[in-house]
């Protein structure tokens, strides 16, 4: 729009200058030169009378000024109201005949495609002067609107390609971008284009080696981080196991093994996320193992995938977010609904329980780690609270998102929104 809308306002102005100015200016001196020939022609008649004189005047008019003139002895031209034209030519040929001929006369500009007849009335009768179109239009005006179309649809042409040139490179970075936002690597991308675009893609290109950086730095220190709490946490076990049993033991117990239980869950999803590759997945297989890993007695789980969509994914973590989802409904729900839609570039997967549901004030809640609806944070009837965390973050590390809405089974329909 850029290049083509000054393109199209050009070419409308100087259409307009053209149209309103040079042919009108043109068309007026054509008129006007036919008109004083004419007039001059009727001059000479008058002032050198008789039969060769007038041949001669006519054949020099036909030879020299392309004029073929007849008289029409003892004719009257009709005194009928003529239809008014509005066309430039009737115009400016009608003022320039009034001007210089001074004589009745009648014009017909439309009945020959390559002539023009004018009928002026003298006193023997009736002048028929046939005059070559050509003669009335200016060629320049056919010579105009083919450069200019030529020229507008040349200058099309090559900005065209410019801008798609320009365009690609930014295409691409977009596309980078994209990839990278969704954990894909996209090793394919190089800067190029103007001085600009190259500039934005090295600023991307180094903004990606430092959040990448950053990543493996923190999955390190968690690695790190993971051996160290496992150590205390495993000799804190082995001194509880040989002291004996009572009241205080027994909390103690599960205090560490919740502790134990929250490290490796966070643990376990911080070290897997950065090394694993996106892979083009069978979703509906992925999830059928999923649930038949997870089926028991006491929760029901239906699983309506209606047919096999293959979506890029990485395995062990999206694994690992729909078990979260799938744990978090049935530790309240006695039936869970699986389903799985397609829209055009995106894949659904809706699970509905008929638990208890989410109150509206804390669906954004539920998703902050360690956050529990459970005010007594009770382990037997739920996780240690990254369960969602791990699942909103695996859903937007793919480039998606996870909400939570009303079910119809009367719990909780949390909605996982992944890319095509």
């Amino acid at each position: 729009m850029i290049i083509v809308t000054p393109l199209v306002l050009l070419q409308v102005v100087s259409t307009w200058i053209f149209y309103d100015r040079h042919w009108s200016t043109v068309t007026k001196r054509l008129a006007s030169a036919v008109a004083g020939e004419i007039a001059s022609v009727i001059d000479h008649r008058t002032n050198f009378a008789g039969k060769e004189n007038q041949e001669w005047l006519f054949g020099s008019a036909r030879s020299h000024l392309g004029l073929r003139i007849k008289i029409e002895k003892l004719d009257i031209l009709p005194t009928g109201e003529h239809p008014k034209k509005s066309t430039t030519l009737d115009i400016f040929l009608g003022k320039a005949l009034r001007e210089q001929v001074r004589k009745p006369f009648v014009m017909d500009t439309f009945s020959h495609k390559r002539e023009v007849v004018i009928k002026v009335q003298l006193q023997d009768g009736v002048m028929n002067v046939v005059v070559d179109r050509e003669r009335l239009f200016s060629s320049t005006t056919y010579i105009f609107v083919m450069w200019m179309v030529g020229t507008s649809m040349l200058l099309f042409a090559i900005a065209t390609i410019f801008m798609r040139n320009q365009v690609r490179p930014i295409q691409r970075l977009a596309a980078a971008v994209d990839n990278f936002g969704k954990g894909r690597e996209d090793s394919n991308f190089k800067p190029e284009g103007s001085t600009e675009i190259r500039q934005a893609a090295a600023a991307f290109n180094l903004m990606r080696e430092r959040i990448q950086r950053t990543i493996t730095q923190r999955t390190e220190m968690l690695a790190s981080i993971s051996h160290d709490l496992r150590t205390p946490l495993t000799r804190m076990k082995l001194q509880l196991a040989m002291i004996e049993n009572s009241a205080e033991i027994g909390d103690l117990r599960s205090d560490v093994e919740e502790m134990e239980t929250m490290v490796e869950e966070y643990l376990a999803f911080a070290r897997g996320e950065v090394a694993e590759k996106v892979q083009n997945i069978n979703l509906s297989r992925m999830l059928q193992d999923v649930v038949t890993r997870m089926q028991s007695t006491s929760v029901i789980i239906n699983l309506d995938t209606k047919k096999i969509h293959y979506v890029p994914l990485k395995p062990n973590s999206f694994k690992r977010a729909i078990t979260n989802i799938i744990n978090n409904a049935s530790n309240y729900g006695k039936q869970i609904d699986i389903i799985v839609r397609k829209l055009p570039a995106t894949i659904i997967i809706q699970i509905d329980d008929d638990g208890p549901g989410i109150p509206l004030k804390d669906r954004e809640d539920v998703f902050k780690p360690f956050y529990r609806l459970d005010v007594a944070r009770n382990p037997d009837t739920g996780g240690s609270g990254l369960g969602l965390t791990i699942a909103r973050d695996v859903a937007r590390a793919h480039g998606g998102d996870i909400f939570i809405e009303d079910s119809p089974k009367g719990g909780a329909r949390i909605n996982m929104r992944l890319p095509l």
